[in-house]
């Protein structure tokens, strides 16, 4: 059987890559589904230079071009990871990714309602992981979803059928 290519952040593969220098290992969803794809896993802060541990970020700014900033020094990573992601999305795009899975919740990878920061410190707007935004942009038509939301039965059977192309594929989850 040939196993098809899924793109997923590393810290849900169980790859030390988070800021506190943890994972998030989501082991049903590796198991699961690693019977049939082969993972492509990537972690856009630590692929774009930046170590394990290190300081946490948010992003601020407008909800719809926010800023990655960190949270104590106030250094701005927004042009360090965009221009890795501008070399890194070719690259993807030679891997013929069937789909992407998310890291909810991050400033990098989060999908949906990731809190975005005014000048005064306060959340007055949600947005879009800075790596999601531009994946997505990159790749409309791709399957995508955060692990969060494929807990949901109905919303992971959609998103098995569509990576696989196909209407009921048997995986067990």
């Amino acid at each position: 059987m040939v196993k098809v290519k899924l793109g997923i952040s590393s810290c849900l593969l169980g790859a030390y890559v988070r800021y506190d220098g943890g994972h998030k290992l989501n082991g049903s969803l590796k198991e699961a589904l690693g019977a049939f794809v082969e993972y492509v896993p990537v972690c856009p802060e630590v692929e774009c230079g930046l170590g394990v541990p290190r300081e946490s970020m948010r992003l601020e700014g407008d909800a719809s071009n926010p800023r990655l900033v960190t949270t104590g020094s106030n250094l701005d990573r927004t042009d360090l990871l965009l221009n890795w992601a501008n070399k890194r999305l070719p690259e993807l795009a030679a891997e013929n990714l069937c789909g992407f899975v998310f890291k909810r919740n991050s400033p990098s990878c989060g999908m949906r309602h990731i809190k975005v920061y005014n000048e005064k410190g306060m959340t007055t707007e949600t947005g879009v992981g800075i790596f999601t935004r531009i994946f997505i942009k990159c790749f409309p038509e791709l399957p995508v979803e955060d692990e969060g939301r494929l807990q949901d039965p109905m919303l992971r059977e959609i998103f098995i059928e569509r990576i696989f192309g196909v209407e009921k594929v048997d995986v067990r989850y």
